[in-house]
């Protein structure tokens, strides 16, 4: 009886996903590349980290995050917010970890409070030369900079260099830092897999929910409708999509490819929770919910999802890999991500004309594509093992 007491599901779940080497690493490089991403500004950044100008210090890199200097600037907010919420998140933790009450409204009033300069700046240009100025310096001043002192957006060198000290990925076609928009392409490629992935995670979802569950003529005519969306190749659909609306006036943003990706990417997973739902929506407990008169939302979402949500946390990290292929190979064919945007999939489309010549530029973002990708794969699969796992110790 103290052995079923102390079962945990979320324990034991762990305990058999953590004995996969493969999706240990995988879980691991992925953790790396979200890292990467957050703290993109504070690897590679043109503007100095923190500065002592006459006895006084500042950090123009601070205002930097706040206002940044982007085409695609939803994406760099998003992240810069992350960069600043989370550690203060970690600080209120530990000081607050035995209130949990506190800890809440604590962490709900520091996250509004944080929102409120990233709503109200736009874009903010910084013209100061800030590498000159520290290379002039007499000593009475002091410059701190990033690891790599060059933004993503910044010319600061000739076209194609190859890989050396000043440049350690080399430069693109304009004579730009590959390493600085390596770094942050990372953070458009994540974007792209893990918004998109939500967008079709919540309507295969939902739909799948209300087919399964209702039945009948209605479970029909969206199993219909799923199976014309699927008869379109995905890739092809989306060029076409891309197409139309760019035609219509659309700007080629990342925020588009995201809700391209997402409204064509829901149909798998909506036939699998379909499945499962039909399958769940026979035992008693669902019957007798029913005998109650329980309201439709509170059975789908109270009493079916959480029975049926194993394959769609397996599914939704599946889903992310593809997403970042998909982003990578529009961007590449010119339908993503456009320049002056750093995107992994923009980098190797300037290697194209010559890859032999150009190999920097194919082999940096090929290499971390394939590497982003695999990562989310092994995840994928290890959760699939641990849940069947613990289904075969059941049965």
């Amino acid at each position: 009886m103290k052995e079923l007491e102390e079962y945990s599901f979320t324990r034991s779940l762990w305990q058999r996903y953590r004995r996969n080497t493969g999706a240990m690493l995988g879980a691991g490089a992925i953790l790396i590349f979200c890292l990467i991403a957050l703290c993109a500004p504070l690897l590679a950044n043109g503007i100095p980290l923190l500065v002592r100008i006459n006895g006084v210090y500042s950090s123009p890199a601070l205002k930097a995050l706040i206002a940044p200097e982007s085409p695609e600037i939803f994406v760099e907010k998003l992240f810069n917010y992350l960069l600043l919420f989370l550690p203060l998140l970690l600080i209120l933790f530990l000081f607050f970890r035995r209130w949990k009450k506190i800890f809440r409204i604590a962490a709900v009033c520091v996250a509004l409070l944080l929102l409120i300069p990233f709503i109200f700046s736009g874009a903010r240009i910084d013209k100061t030369p800030w590498r000159e100025s520290a290379a002039g310096n007499d000593g009475s001043d002091f410059f701190l900079f990033a690891p790599v002192p060059y933004g993503p957006f910044e010319t600061t060198a000739l076209p194609y260099q190859k890989s050396s000290c000043e440049h350690w990925f080399g430069t693109d076609q304009a004579g730009r830092d590959v390493f600085a928009r390596m770094v942050y392409g990372a953070r458009v490629s994540l974007a792209v897999g893990f918004l998109a992935t939500g967008i079709s995670m919540v309507l295969g979802t939902m739909i799948g929910l209300f087919a399964g569950y209702k039945g009948g003529k209605t479970d029909l005519m969206i199993m219909r409708l799923v199976e014309i969306v699927i008869c379109f190749p995905t890739f092809l659909l989306l060029l076409i999509l891309m197409s139309i609306l760019l035609d219509h006036g659309s700007r080629q943003s990342i925020l588009l490819v995201v809700f391209v990706i997402g409204l064509t990417g829901w149909t798998g997973l909506c036939r699998l929770v379909r499945g499962e739902t039909l399958k769940v929506r026979q035992n008693a407990y669902i019957q007798s919910c029913e005998a109650m008169g329980t309201p439709l939302h509170r059975i789908l979402f109270l009493h079916l999802l959480p029975n049926v949500s194993g394959p769609i946390f397996v599914s939704f990290t599946f889903e992310v890999a593809g997403a970042i292929l998909a982003e990578s190979s529009l961007s590449f064919l010119g339908f993503g991500v456009q320049d002056p945007t750093a995107s992994w999939g923009e980098l190797l489309r300037q290697a194209f004309p010559d890859p032999l010549t150009y190999w920097h530029l194919m082999l940096w973002p090929g290499l971390a594509i394939f590497l982003a990708v695999c990562s989310f794969n092994l995840v994928g699969e290890g959760i699939r093992k641990a849940l069947d796992a613990k289904e075969q110790n059941f049965r």
